[in-house]
């Protein structure tokens, strides 16, 4: 991905040099969990769950490594990317206004408006603030642990998220929490996959959209977001959990799926072509 001298956004709040405490509480944790939180990782958060605590900024302070610095100017510059595209899309397919989200970085733990999270939570979006929340070291974990490789497997998890604040921009997060609270646990997480899968479609049209009108796309790049997608389905951290993939306990959707999804959206490059709650099949 063709990144390096180019404009950034500004609508990036880095927390990084600050370290997170904790307050008495357990807040609105809880929320992170039942909203789209877009973790990938597979791993068990109940030991930050069972603190008792919602991370809150304190006074400390602390300079930023190279690898740090250089990775918020990348995740800048794919933001700004993705204001760039959406603001295109809106108007032209869907005939409104696009508002773009900040983004946070945050090292360790942060407090967002669904509450609490920490680095194990992965990237996620929260609708209630219209932000987006990034360790930076989720993109070491994603290419040494989960063998998803490139800089643009780390673009696709920031286009991802952005996908999620499409959603809430549309109404689709409010409808699909509305539906999660009176459905049983099977039907929640057949909503969170076809909402995960949605968010992957739309990253899909982002990549179209950033190499037809931006010339950002570099041979190679799809292969590496495909890559990351397939990397995180729920059948693959599953089974290198070393457990049996069980699909109705899935919540982002396998790595085929992922993949399809994903590459759907690249090649239409259309909104209404992510429908994934209309599909007849995922």
């Amino acid at each position: 991905m063709k990144w390096r001298g180019r404009r950034g956004s500004r609508n990036v709040i880095d927390r990084r040099g600050v370290s997170a405490g904790k307050a008495g509480g357990l807040g609105g944790i809880g929320l992170v969990i039942v909203l789209v939180v877009g973790w990938y990782l597979g791993i068990d958060v109940t030991p930050f769950l069972g603190g008792g605590g919602v991370p809150v900024q304190t006074s400390e302070s602390r300079e930023l490594s190279p690898q740090e610095e250089a990775a918020g100017q990348f995740v800048s510059v794919v933001l700004a990317d993705t204001e760039e595209v959406w603001s295109q899309i809106f108007p032209e397919q869907l005939g409104r206004e696009y508002r773009p989200p900040q983004l946070v970085l945050f090292s360790g733990r942060v407090a967002s408006g669904c509450g609490g999270a920490s680095a194990a939570t992965g990237p996620f979006y929260c609708p209630s603030d219209r932000r987006a929340y990034l360790d930076t070291q989720f993109f070491a974990t994603l290419q040494n642990r989960l063998g998803a490789k490139g800089d643009f497997a780390a673009a696709y998890v920031v286009a991802h998220e952005i996908a999620h604040h499409v959603q809430n921009e549309l109404g689709i997060l409010g409808q699909v929490n509305k539906a999660k609270a009176a459905a049983g646990e099977r039907r929640r997480n057949e909503l969170s996959v076809q909402t995960e899968l949605q968010a992957d479609c739309l990253s899909g049209v982002w990549a179209r959209y950033a190499e037809d009108r931006l010339g950002t796309v570099e041979p190679g790049d799809l292969d590496e977001a495909l890559n990351a997608a397939r990397s995180i389905g729920d059948d693959v951290l599953q089974r290198n959990a070393g457990r049996t993939p069980m699909p109705h306990t899935f919540t982002h959707g396998s790595a085929a799926q992922r993949q399809n999804w994903f590459a759907r959206g690249y090649k239409r490059g259309s909104v209404e072509d992510c429908d994934t709650f209309s599909a007849s099949q995922l």
